[in-house]
């Protein structure tokens, strides 16, 4: 009873499981019409420090940098940030930000604090922490809550226990295979600009558990590495880094639409095309194109991988190319979301901890909402 009482308390302003945040086109695909960016701390809050400068004015710059790219690029999606300014704003209210605005995405911008040896970016994803460390991270993000007016007291009752995340991971479980998508492109784009790629990750983040949409927490860097706050705190710096984030934005967001295009890191010469992504033509002739066929994607390359190759654990594989990626998928599951997606937690406890769920209709990858109200029927 507590889990449904905080559960219909989240969902004030918000928007339920089965409304997708996306509408459809005449081809029925979803599109991305409103993007929440997210800076962390703000005003009173300052969040972490190096040397010379801050984390609210950090994510606050390549925040800004962000939503103009997108802007420039897609004058049609809505860009909403929860901050423009040096200003505190609420964990409670960032989240109610991006769900009364119905966002398709949201984007929250952070830097880390640890020894001055530690570096590199990682992006995190609503779920249970692996290690101390992880836990520490949105520990510290969390206490911002000690901040607002009433020192969190409001907070006071709220369950964020192994129990409730899991809860709620099944919930929102579309929108966190989408957020682990998008997250993988992130670090993807951080390595190709030289950052030290630490990886997608899961924490317990309040921000994170309160939206209903697709939602990532990204740490940029350390401040405390004094090489990392150079970087971080350059304009330059900023710029690369707002960049990266468009790069996997766009793929993400292609991806998505199923929109063929390929992101470079400038993004500004990528052109979109309304080709459709197909299975590739190999294994077409194995698929019964009358059926709805979920399966668990655990692998994506720029390179044609083996199916013999130690990457797949021995796991028979299915290929498709999308994108002008290659993309590997294990399982086949008709009509049946909940098995596949069974399936996928299994996979990441195999250690392939980037498994998602995608679905196929007629010899193409359709977007996962439609199916599972497809498979409904």
């Amino acid at each position: 009873m507590r889990y449904i009482l905080l559960f219909a308390l989240l969902y004030v302003g918000g928007k339920s499981f089965a409304q997708t945040t996306t509408t459809t086109t005449t081809t029925e695909r979803p599109t991305i019409k409103t993007v929440v960016i997210d800076a962390g701390h703000g005003g009173k809050d300052p969040g972490c420090h190096g040397a010379v400068d801050n984390e609210k004015h950090v994510c606050l710059n390549i925040a800004l940098k962000l939503g103009d790219m997108i802007k420039k690029k897609y004058p049609e999606i809505k860009v909403v940030y929860t901050r423009d300014k040096d200003v505190f704003v609420e964990l409670d209210e960032r989240a109610n930000i991006a769900n009364k605005a119905k966002a398709d995405l949201f984007i929250c911008i952070h830097a880390n604090s640890a020894s001055p040896a530690a570096y590199g970016a990682e992006t995190y994803v609503l779920g249970l922490h692996r290690t101390e460390s992880q836990k520490a991270i949105a520990e510290r993000e969390n206490s911002t809550i000690y901040l607002e007016d009433d020192k969190g007291e409001k907070y006071k009752d709220f369950d964020m226990s192994p129990d409730a995340i899991i809860a709620r991971q099944l919930q929102l479980a579309v929108f966190l295979d989408q957020s682990i998508l998008f997250a993988d492109n992130l670090q993807k784009e951080f390595k190709k600009l030289g950052r030290y790629d630490r990886g997608v990750k899961q924490a317990g983040f309040l921000v994170l558990y309160k939206t209903t949409m697709p939602s990532v927490l990204i740490e940029t860097g350390f401040l405390t590495n004094p090489s990392e706050e150079k970087f971080l705190a350059d304009t330059t710096g900023q710029r690369k880094m707002a960049a990266s984030m468009f790069a996997a934005f766009e793929t993400y967001k292609n991806e998505l639409e199923g929109i063929d295009g390929k992101t470079t890191e400038s993004s500004s010469q990528s052109t979109n095309t309304t080709t459709n992504p197909t299975v590739s033509e190999t294994v077409e002739s194995s698929i019964n194109k009358d059926k709805l066929i979920f399966r668990v994607q655990i692998e994506t390359s720029e390179t044609k991988i083996a199916s013999t190759s130690p990457k797949f654990k021995g796991l028979s594989v299915f290929e498709y190319k999308q994108d002008n990626l290659y993309k590997y998928t294990v399982g086949s599951f008709e009509s049946d979301f909940k098995a596949a997606n069974n399936y996928k937690n299994e996979l990441r406890e195999q250690g392939f901890q980037h498994a998602f769920v995608v679905a196929f209709q007629n010899g193409e990858r359709i977007n996962l909402e439609k199916a599972i109200k497809l498979a409904e029927k």
